[in-house]
């Protein structure tokens, strides 16, 4: 049976580059995936995207780009990403225009589009998971984009793309689709979808499934972090898989990096709602074949629901936040000081807030004075943030942290202080039928 070679560029927008040089260098990859998008980020693309119609996608686009296409056309490998975000078209323009300047010459890019729906979300109202529809948000929606399935990047390919720019396809999807075009998968064949799904959450996260977030010293210990090589995904034609990395590069590939990513972001594993499948982890197995190979079998499908989520942006309220640090003897009972003082001032003050928190970092910031214990720490950052409906009054916040300097208490130093706009995230569900995925084809 056939196999193919599926490496996992990104997991994220900002994630290193170095990893994916070495897998379009070494990897003897058919296909680098680049999997860039979470939530919140297509929403601060869109508004990218209102400020300058020409940009909204992935600011390392071009980085991206330009550090492994030479790779990646000199050894045959094909990308896949979600790095168009909100505007697939122009990513792909300016990834023709960088392949121009390098000389890559017969290169066919594709833009999938279609995932934008803020105008038939606003048409029917879509009803949210925060309770309420899109047009109670009123003016304050950002954006509006359905989770898109494998089929139209199987297009893409077949029409003969090098390259396939999505915006909101689904993270697993990614990896689905050049399964679905090498393989001939029907569209309905549910146990194969099932199983290219596994193989595309297995890998969507790169680093995280070679030893990245696995990492706990002392508990399970990963060798070679600061060069952590990302995963590979060798793929059969009737959905066998084996998981594993490039040899010599950091990190690994165990039975139980492969189960902790297995479970990461999964509600039912036997009821995995994707857009091209529901499908079904939890008869998986999980078995090591060799040094950093692991084999993992058993994932099947069922029917799709015929609906597609959709990720709603809107501006929910505005951040102010303030920090500053306390060191010596004495420093918690001088942070803890400092945030009565700035908790006092703002009511002086009349800072109009929805939520306010007061901190000490290292002490009680995550989890609360209920689980703080332990010996008093040598050194403390104090850090107040309040939401409020206004920039304006956000700003106050820190402003109130930052005249601690002189107005006590002593020792402090290295304030720092924000106010932000904060775009939140709602989730609706629409008929997969309103939803019309389209190619669109550049050439160099």
């Amino acid at each position: 049976m056939r196999t193919i070679r599926i490496g996992a560029g990104a997991g994220y927008s900002g994630d290193r580059i170095e990893p994916a040089v070495e897998l379009a260098e070494h990897g003897r990859l058919d296909y680098l995936v680049f999997e860039c998008l979470a939530e919140r980020t297509i929403a601060l693309a869109q508004q990218a995207r209102i400020r300058n119609p020409n940009s909204g996608y992935d600011p390392l686009l071009t980085a991206r780009m330009r550090a492994v296409l030479p790779a990646c056309r000199s050894n045959g490998v094909r990308i896949i990403t979600n790095m168009g975000a909100a505007n697939p078209v122009a990513a792909a323009q300016a990834t023709t225009q960088l392949a121009q300047q390098s000389g890559l010459r017969g290169l066919k890019v594709a833009a999938v589009t279609g995932d934008d729906v803020l105008g038939d979300a606003k048409q029917v109202d879509l009803p949210l998971d925060i309770g309420g529809t899109v047009r109670d948000l009123g003016n304050r929606v950002v954006s509006a984009n359905a989770y898109v399935g494998g089929g139209a990047i199987a297009q893409a390919l077949a029409d003969g793309a090098d390259i396939v720019i999505t915006g909101r396809a689904a993270d697993p999807s990614l990896f689905l689709g050049p399964l679905i075009y090498e393989f001939g998968w029907a569209l309905d064949d549910w146990p194969l979808l099932g199983k290219g799904i596994l193989a595309g959450h297995l890998l969507e996260c790169a680093g995280q499934i070679t030893g990245g977030y696995f990492a706990d010293p002392g508990f399970k210990d990963v060798a070679g972090l600061a060069r952590l090589g990302f995963p590979i995904g060798e793929v059969r034609e009737d959905g066998d898989l084996v998981i594993t990395k490039v040899p010599g590069s950091g990190g690994q590939v165990t039975a139980a990096t492969v189960k902790e990513q297995l479970l990461y972001e999964i509600h039912d594993p036997a009821r995995y709602f994707q857009p091209d499948v529901i499908a079904d982890f939890s008869a998986v197995k999980v078995r090591v074949i060799g040094p950093d190979r692991v084999h993992v079998s058993g994932a099947t499908g069922s029917p799709k629901t015929g609906q597609l989520k959709v990720s709603v942006g809107y501006v929910d309220s505005y951040i102010g936040e303030g920090q500053i640090s306390y060191a010596g003897p004495g420093a918690v009972e001088r942070g803890r000081l400092a945030l009565e003082i700035v908790r006092e001032r703002l009511a002086l003050t009349g800072v109009r807030t929805n939520e306010l928190r007061f901190d000490l970092i290292g002490v009680d910031a995550l989890h609360g004075e209920k689980f703080s214990q332990g010996s008093a720490p040598y050194e403390v950052r104090a850090r107040v943030a309040g939401r409020t409906d206004s920039l304006a009054e956000a700003a106050r916040v820190g402003e109130e942290v930052e005249t601690l300097y002189t107005n006590g208490p002593a020792g402090g130093g290295g304030a720092w202080k924000s106010a932000r706009e904060v775009i939140a995230v709602a989730s609706g569900l629409i008929p997969e039928a309103a939803v019309k995925a389209t190619v669109q084809m550049f050439e160099v």
